[in-house]
């Protein structure tokens, strides 16, 4: 049963349900919460547990190089938020944890955790001024004179990489559900719109050795992918062409156009345009495909969903944030598209796709 304390104040009795409070104190320090996190990745705590699981405090502080102290507050932190585990006076990593290094998806989750820290975090501190103008305040953080965040990456040689790093592991996480979720068989030559570095085309020439793939994307990111392209093989398939998809048609010949992890970006209007300039470009029959983390239409979630339209708010761009299932298919719709489908894809993220035919 949950603690009653009664603090008198002002001649009145508050009452104060603790186990009530308890609950909001990782919002109140949540900040601090993902500092635990990103140090444990930074001075490899977790990846030392992996390997050897069940160290003691004071193994622990000497194979990290942490004095006594330090090692305290990094345990105590870890162990309290359930990332790390106590037992026999040993500490493991919790069962989350395990299953990414045993799934070998652990390196991806860090690339994650440091996007976090070294891209998203300054910029979110404008988010109530973001609310406020109902603009990208955050972005004045990104040195840099480009309109949007990602035009500003050139400029920051070492956040461009984190970035890059962040979307390909991201990206690298999702796309099975795409590829489970969509029958790109059916297709012969598909638009990937923004594909940065060209991850996800780079997935699916591999799972249809049929198709082939253009990726459009701004001066500045066609290099890098371009790149990994030649590395992975597959030039003869895919192709990174310079694109701003706001002004320029999108090339003929395809009937296919993909929005992967695009459209959370952009304003509404702004998605409208872009949907338009793919049914501009495709063929009677031809199919939209709109892949990323989507909310519930009932506005409760998911919670990642509800977390990450902040930083859509404050950082990136003049616009975005984890809209809607219902939003998307309205847009289809005023886009010109029918035949409308929505897929939940299922997992611990929000991932979603939603289709329409020309």
């Amino acid at each position: 049963m949950a603690t009653v304390n009664y603090v008198a104040r002002s001649d009145r009795a508050i009452n104060i349900d603790e186990a009530r409070l308890e609950g909001i104190t990782p919002i109140l320090f949540g900040a601090a919460a993902f500092q635990q996190l990103n140090a444990g990745c930074e001075v490899g705590l977790f990846d030392l547990l992996a390997r050897r699981p069940g160290l003691r405090k004071e193994e622990i502080g000497e194979q990290l190089g942490l004095q006594p102290r330090a090692t305290d507050i990094l345990l105590l932190g870890t162990t309290a938020l359930r990332l790390t585990e106590k037992t026999g006076g040993g500490y493991r990593n919790c069962s989350a944890l395990e299953q990414m290094f045993h799934a070998d998806t652990w390196e991806g989750f860090k690339a994650i955790v440091a996007f976090e820290q070294y891209v998203v975090y300054e910029g979110q501190a404008d988010y109530t001024e973001s609310l406020r103008s109902n603009s990208n305040v955050g972005l004045r953080r990104i040195r840099g004179t480009g309109r949007d965040l990602y035009h500003r990456l050139s400029e920051n040689p070492d956040l461009e990489r984190t970035f890059y790093t962040y979307m390909r592991s991201w990206s690298e996480l999702s796309n099975p559900l795409l590829i489970k979720g969509v029958d790109f068989s059916r297709h012969r030559k598909v638009i990937d719109a923004g594909g940065g570095d060209a991850v996800n085309a780079i997935a699916l020439a591999k799972a249809y050795p049929h198709l082939e793939i253009t990726v459009l994307e701004i001066a500045g990111t066609v290099p890098i992918a371009r790149k990994r392209i030649a590395e992975a093989g597959l030039s003869d398939r895919v192709q990174a062409v310079v694109c701003d998809m706001f002004t320029q048609d999108f090339p003929a010949g395809h009937d296919c156009v993909l929005f992967s992890h695009q459209l959370v970006i952009w304003t509404p209007q702004e998605n409208v345009g872009l949907l338009r300039r793919a049914y501009d470009a495709l063929a009677p029959g031809g199919h939209v495909v709109v892949f990323n983390s989507i909310s519930d239409n009932d506005g409760n979630g998911p919670l990642m969903a509800a977390l990450d339209s902040v930083y859509f708010a404050a950082l990136p761009a003049e616009g975005g944030m984890i809209y809607s299932y219902g939003q998307y298919e309205d847009w289809l719709r005023e886009a010109g598209f029918r035949d409308i489908s929505s897929l939940r894809c299922g997992g611990w993220t929000p991932h979603g796709i939603v289709q329409g035919i020309k």
